[in-house]
């Protein structure tokens, strides 16, 4: 896209030389985000900046999921830069990008009213959960069920349930979060039940996606003992999880230490994502990704 101007701003793709400048940016408005975590979203999707002169004063990124889907975030404006249009001018581009594509984002209370006239409507909540002072629970697995580190033949599954859990197309991101990241299924006589990973993200590891089928009735427990798998190796170092308020696992991760730190509103644009019953996701990537 070629570069818009509205007065003294410049309105620009967002390059890979913008990192270290959007994480500055980051900083200041005191989000966790390292350089690294810049650096996977971007190459995962694709943004805008809002320029002032030299300056970087304004970030925003998007990411399409297959054909029809879609999510956007890491929006930013620099808080002496705020009231001037520039989020809303950031948020037109980058859904100029998506086109009708579903749509899905993350919004603070703050943020929703211009997300609803933008056409996006309230269709959820994810609860943020962290500390570095938690207790790790025992949680038993039952007769035949196991868990073990993810392997490449997993792949092709894991995708189609993280793709069925989000409702958004996977294919492209799981692959990639994958080389950054650790993760186990769990599995029973051969039957892969569920899987999580952890990797490094903002002040520590982030778990998530955390996903389950639900057949059996046995996914919040089995959601448990994904977690609890990561938490006996993280004890004591900072760990974060974004749980989404359907799963019913807050209260969970308040009770082992746990505690909710935030809580933001999840809006969708063109529709919802499709819904499929036979899983369920406990905890999702991040914010921006969902």
């Amino acid at each position: 896209m070629s570069a818009a101007e509205t007065s003294a701003l410049l309105y620009r793709s967002f390059t890979a030389d913008d990192i270290a400048a959007a994480h500055a940016l980051s900083v200041d408005v005191k989000w966790p985000h390292r350089a690294d975590d810049w650096r996977f979203v971007l190459d995962a999707g694709t943004g805008f900046i809002a320029q002032e002169g030299e300056r970087v004063v304004g970030t925003a990124l998007c990411w399409k999921y297959g054909d029809n889907g879609g999510s956007l975030g890491m929006v930013i404006v620099a808080p002496d830069c705020q009231g001037k249009g520039i989020g809303r001018k950031l948020m037109e581009l980058l859904l100029d990008a998506l086109g009708d594509r579903i749509t899905v984002l993350h919004a603070t209370p703050a943020g929703e009213p211009l997300y609803a006239k933008l056409g996006f409507a309230r269709i959820g909540a994810i609860h943020q959960h962290q500390s570095a002072d938690f207790i790790v629970p025992r949680i038993e697995l039952m007769q035949g069920e196991q868990l073990r580190a993810i392997e490449p033949r997993d792949t092709e599954a894991l995708v189609a349930f993280a793709s069925r859990a989000s409702g958004l197309d996977r294919s492209a991101l799981l692959p990639a979060l994958l080389n950054v990241a650790k993760g186990i299924v769990l599995e029973r006589d051969g039957e892969l039940l569920g899987f999580s990973l952890i990797r490094e993200f903002g002040r520590g590891h982030a778990i998530g996606p955390v996903v389950s089928v639900t057949a059996d009735r046995q996914h919040a427990r089995r959601a448990q003992a994904l977690i609890a798998h990561w938490l006996a190796h993280n004890e004591g170092k900072f760990t974060r999880i974004d749980t989404p308020d359907e799963s019913g696992l807050s209260a969970w991760l308040d009770g082992i230490g746990l505690k909710r730190a935030d809580t933001v509103i999840k809006m969708a644009r063109n529709g919802m994502p499709p819904h499929d019953a036979s899983v369920a996701q406990f905890a999702i990537i991040n914010q921006a990704l969902g």
